[in-house]
Parts: structure tokens; C-alpha cells; sequence
């Protein structure tokens, strides 16, 4: 390790399991506090906790519903009590409701995905550009989206509309940003093997069939993102802002081919 993020304060939306707790981890290792936050799963919250403080940082544990603005709120006065004002945020919380048509589609699915998806970014952005315009300025925004920001899939308008939401987002801020020094990109993952895809962990076939369209032949591990993470929030990237940094093992490539 660098210690590339050493003396760092970050927060990481739903940092209790998965691409969030993998991002936590390697911030700490890299020598970052980490505010971490759960909804359901705070036993996970908790063993973030652990291996932030493992690596020899400090962790702050909150609970948080991304889709409230003042809990949003009361995260960040929580973390710069606790930790100090933040350089580093993370949009990592999702949820994915689908498999059904739009026709189909209850509202409340559609609700609950954009409300997490694409308002709690929305809301912790706002929180995050108004302490550190207050400290000074600088400090990084990353978006976790998705390939379907820009892949549609039938029987998911809820998650491709949300993440495309916030792919254009991502663009605006950075553009709104410049001037405070702000840096704000997006990472799209392809297939990762988190609990978001839970089916395919524990069912080899449903994997295989995932993987065999993916042209390096598997699915990614949270660790993979996480270092592209690492290297957005450090200074090594103060040049990139407004990109959305494709992670998907060629999936993407595969679009349009056999036509």
C-alpha cells in the first residue's frame, strides 16, 4: 500500500457489505477514516468497522436511510463531530427492484429505487459540496452507477433510469465544481460478485450464463472496483472529473454483436 489517502476523511454509503465495504477497506489500508453506513445489515456495518480499524484508522458507524435528506444530514454532522469534515465521498448505496415490464412496474418499486439511487446521491452531494465549500474547497465525489447506465435492459426501467440519472449528474457537478476543486466521477461497473447478485454466488448455473457473455470470462470481485476507487480519491487523479470509468471486463464491447 501507498498511504495515497493517508490523513483522509471519507464517507461510503452502504458500506456494510459488498463494493462499499470493499472500498472502506482499501481507503483505511491506504490510511483514510471511514464513515460507514448501514441500513439493514448492521452486524455488516460493524465488520466494516473491523477492518477499517484493523488497518489502524478510524471508523465512524451510522445508520442511514439515503433516501431521507436529514438523516443525509445528520450523517454528515455525525462524521465531522466524530472524524472531521470530509474530503472523500462515496455514493455507494442501490437497490435494484427488477424483472418486471413497466406496464407491471408497482410504483412503489419505481419510487423506492429512484429515492436511493439517484435522490441519495442527489442529497449527499448537496451535503458534501456545502462542508467543503465551508472548509475551503477540493475534495473528490464518486458515483457508483452501472453499466446500464448506458446498457438498457427489459425489465429494469427503474435501475437504468437511476443510474442514468446519475451519470448525468455525475457530468453537471463536475462541471459546477471546477472552480472549488471538486472532482466528481463516476465508476460503472459491470457483474460483480456481491450480494446484489446473490443468485449467481450461490447458483454456478446462474453464474455461468452470466459470465459466458462477459469477454474476460468472469464476473468481478469487489476489490477490483475498489482500487479504481482508491485511485479517484487520491491526488494522482486531480486531472479526471465528469468521466464515468467503465469496470466490466469487456461486457460492454459485447453490445450489437451477431448483428
Amino acid at each position: 500500500m501507498t498511504d495515497a489517502l493517508k490523513g483522509r476523511i471519507a464517507i461510503v454509503t452502504g458500506s456494510d457489505s459488498g463494493i462499499g465495504r470493499a472500498i472502506a477497506e482499501a481507503f483505511a489500508s491506504e490510511g483514510a477514516d471511514v464513515a460507514i453506513t448501514w441500513r439493514h445489515d448492521r452486524d455488516g456495518a460493524e465488520e466494516t468497522r473491523r477492518l477499517v480499524e484493523g488497518a489502524g484508522r478510524r471508523a465512524l458507524v451510522q445508520p442511514l436511510d439515503v433516501r431521507d435528506p436529514a438523516q443525509v444530514a445528520q450523517l454528515f454532522a455525525e462524521t465531522e463531530r466524530a472524524l472531521g469534515v470530509p474530503d472523500v465521498l462515496v455514493n455507494n448505496a442501490a437497490v435494484s427492484k427488477s424483472g418486471r415490464p413497466v406496464a407491471d412496474l408497482p410504483i412503489e418499486d419505481w419510487d423506492e429505487t429512484l429515492r436511493t439511487d439517484l435522490y441519495g446521491p442527489f442529497y449527499c452531494c448537496q451535503q458534501f459540496i456545502r462542508a467543503r465549500r465551508r472548509a475551503g474547497g477540493s475534495g473528490k465525489i464518486i458515483n457508483i452507477s452501472s453499466v446500464h447506465e448506458e446498457i438498457a435492459r427489459a425489465g429494469d426501467a427503474a435501475y437504468e433510469a437511476a443510474k442514468g440519472g446519475l451519470r448525468n449528474l455525475t457530468r453537471v457537478l463536475a462541471l459546477e465544481l471546477a472552480p472549488d476543486r471538486i472532482n466528481v466521477n463516476g465508476i460503472a461497473p459491470g457483474m460483480v460478485l456481491t450480494p446484489m447478485n446473490q443468485q449467481a454466488i450461490v447458483d454456478r448455473n446462474v453464474l455461468d450464463e452470466a459470465t459466458r457473455h462477459i469477454p474476460w470470462g468472469r464476473a468481478a470481485e469487489p476489490w477490483e472496483v475498489a482500487r479504481l476507487a482508491v485511485y479517484l480519491a487520491s491526488a494522482d487523479a486531480d486531472y479526471a472529473t465528469g468521466q464515468s470509468f467503465t469496470l466490466d471486463g469487456g461486457l460492454s464491447l459485447n453490445v450489437g454483436q451477431g448483428a
